[in-house]
């Protein structure tokens, strides 16, 4: 048998430190600063996920571009306006710049999931009275689902404090007595109405929520249920990562006929739905879109 002697073993280590230490000394994931919140549905936060700059990048980047948020059809997959979510965003292309592709490596790290799995990082905007009602972040319609499968997992990252309200809220999480609705050390009294109907987090500048909507044998955790709440005083940014089983950066080759199938779509390209909404303007070979020739990838 092939035995590698003491001193072998110490240079090949040494070698392994030094190649951590040259990728990123600022790339570092620390286990302590992470807690679970929640094991149905899997749940954890990583206190100071992202630096003060870094959050305020992120605002930087996204405040000039916010649109009004949309949410998927649960039948159609279509992106569409509703009242269930009624936050401003926009989505940041991945390796948009260094810092960007620093916090990218930082998801893959703390998640052991590619970066090619993930979709682009969504900033959003939730303003006074503004939520996101109770909703799953895995799909049910087979639009969405043709391209990288199930979201696996979510990232969720707080680019601010905010005063009241505005807390991610697990309605259907299982709690275990005498456990504290809140994964933050404040008192009931300082949670919102909406954030007591479960286990919450509180939003906290450069705090990240790591939340698994699948099982680990890959079907959808209805436990996972989450909602934003309502923000009472200040406001409220904060950035999305949504992980797919599969590929999310998986070529789509042209097939079939370069037609449109909505009179809208060359406006809706023109506001950048191709980028912002690629399941219903572009789809994949299996599921073609709705709008491929305006977003011209035929």
């Amino acid at each position: 048998m092939f035995r590698l002697s003491p001193s072998s073993i110490l240079f090949s280590i040494t070698i392994s430190l030094i190649l951590c230490l040259s990728f990123s000394s600022s790339i570092i994931i620390n286990p302590s600063k992470v807690k679970q919140i929640s094991w149905k549905p899997r749940a954890f936060v990583y206190e100071g996920f992202l630096t003060d700059a870094e959050c305020d990048h992120l605002i930087s980047l996204a405040k000039s571009e916010l649109t009004r948020s949309h949410v998927a059809d649960n039948e159609s997959g279509d992106s569409k306006l509703s009242e269930v979510r009624t936050s401003s965003g926009m989505f940041i292309e991945k390796a948009k710049d260094p810092i960007v592709s620093g916090i990218e490596e930082k998801i893959a790290l703390l998640t052991f999931l590619p970066k090619e799995n993930g979709e682009d990082i969504q900033v959003l905007r939730y303003e006074h009275g503004q939520k996101y009602d109770d909703h799953y972040d895995y799909f049910t319609d087979k639009v969405n689902l043709a391209r990288g499968g199930h979201r696996i997992a979510t990232v969720l990252m707080y680019l601010s404090n905010v005063a009241k309200g505005g807390e991610t809220v697990f309605p259907e999480a299982e709690q275990e007595a005498p456990r504290r609705k809140s994964s933050s050390a404040v008192a009931d009294d300082d949670l919102s109405e909406c954030a007591k109907r479960g286990i919450s987090v509180k939003p906290k500048k450069g705090d990240a929520l790591l939340f698994f909507s699948l099982h680990p044998t890959a079907i959808p955790d209805p436990s996972s249920l989450h909602g934003g709440c309502p923000v009472i005083e200040g406001e409220k940014w904060s950035a999305t990562k949504w992980i797919h089983v599969d590929s999310f950066d998986k070529i789509i080759e042209p097939s079939g006929n370069c037609t449109d199938s909505n009179d809208h779509c060359d406006k809706w390209a023109a506001l950048g739905e191709c980028t912002n909404n690629p399941e219903y303007m572009v789809g994949t070979p299996q599921l073609p879109g709705y709008c491929r020739r305006s977003c011209k990838v035929c």
